[in-house]
């Protein structure tokens, strides 16, 4: 498991509640869409990350990590695996406090990294099914 149920809690309650989403379009068929509205509406603050810069959910889209002018707690990551690692290094680099890979995105390297910086980081899980197991 990457990603304790102790770091889970954590992220999901603790960590902040600014969460950009890597990955998030306008596009409505993507999972990246639904989970975002679904962390909207459990009081976070998203911020859509696309290379378009779309506005998303009413929030302003950036094409990348380091366009975000103001501190982001959590990446949510929702790029392929072979992408994810790269994300996972601008999050320590724009001193994010977690970094969450979603379902199936996995990089053990990135993972590796990420929590020697001292990060948070759960990977392959869903903020959107492990929000309601909190209870």
């Amino acid at each position: 498991m990457y990603g304790t149920p102790e770091t889970i809690r954590r992220i999901l309650t603790g960590s902040g509640d600014t969460w950009a989403i890597v990955g998030l379009s306008s596009n409505e068929r993507r999972a990246a869409h639904g989970v975002a509205a679904f962390l909207q509406r459990h009081g976070k603050r998203i911020i859509p990350v696309h290379p378009k810069a779309e506005t998303v959910h009413g929030e302003q889209g950036y094409p990348s990590l380091d366009a975000i002018p103001f501190p982001v707690d959590v990446v949510d990551v929702f790029v392929n695996g072979e992408q994810a690692g790269k994300v996972a290094d601008e999050a320590v680099a724009i001193g994010a406090k977690a970094v969450w890979f979603q379902l199936d995105v996995i990089d053990e390297a990135a993972y590796a990294r990420t929590r020697e910086a001292g990060l948070d980081m759960v990977m392959d899980r869903c903020p959107a099914i492990e929000l309601p197991r909190l209870g």
